[in-house]
């Protein structure tokens, strides 16, 4: 794996070109992600249609992004920020004693927490599918669903609703990890989701 596009932490952001970094697809991805996903923890069931459509906008989302994670550029690919546990464990370890190197795409927890999100917003969106199909007969899992017992429709609801919760949660912690990083490096990380470029090395 290449992970080897960093350089040295808290060099001043001003002094230094500026690089190309996320794609429009991966900012769009980004924050129409976060708009699906606040969109649907929001509205629970009035309307419940609106519910429903952001989690399947949600899916379709994260369907182009595993695609996208094989087939765009460099900083977008799995390749370049799906790293081995030591060294998530490694740099978590240097962040805590402010010596962590500053990576021009996603660092180790960085990337990590993208497939931790990933992963958690898919079991969310099947099921989801599921509760829908259950307890609305509707949907592209109804046929499935389909005279299962009472329980199960309680047990899908309760399950959903834990792995929101889950959600919610590590992306408190992605953003106290962008904030912790952003200050550490003296980056505005959030500025460069929506631009897409970053500082191409620290001076």
């Amino acid at each position: 794996m290449s992970h080897a596009t960093y350089a040295a932490p808290n060099g001043p952001s001003h002094a230094c070109d500026q690089i190309k970094v996320w794609d429009p697809l991966v900012r769009l991805f980004h924050w129409s992600l976060v708009a699906a996903f606040a969109t649907a923890y929001v509205i629970e069931e009035d309307p419940l249609a609106v519910h429903v459509w952001a989690g399947y906008t949600v899916l379709a989302l994260v369907a182009v992004r595993l695609l996208w994670g094989f087939l765009g550029p460099k900083y977008a690919r799995f390749s370049d920020f799906v790293y081995r546990p030591q060294a998530i464990s490694r740099y978590l370890r240097d962040a805590l004693r402010a010596r962590a190197p500053r990576h021009i795409g996603h660092s180790p927890a960085g990337g990590a927490m993208v497939l931790a999100l990933l992963l958690i917003v898919t079991a969310i969106g099947v099921t989801g599918l599921a509760l829908y199909g259950v307890e609305e007969h509707a949907g592209p899992l109804a046929w499935l669903m389909s005279g299962a017992p009472e329980a199960w429709e309680e047990g899908f609801e309760e399950v959903h609703e834990v792995l929101a919760n889950l959600a919610l949660a590590l992306i408190i912690l992605h953003v106290a990890g962008v904030v912790f990083t952003s200050l550490s490096h003296r980056e505005n990380l959030v500025r460069a989701m929506v631009t897409g470029r970053k500082r191409s090395e620290a001076q």
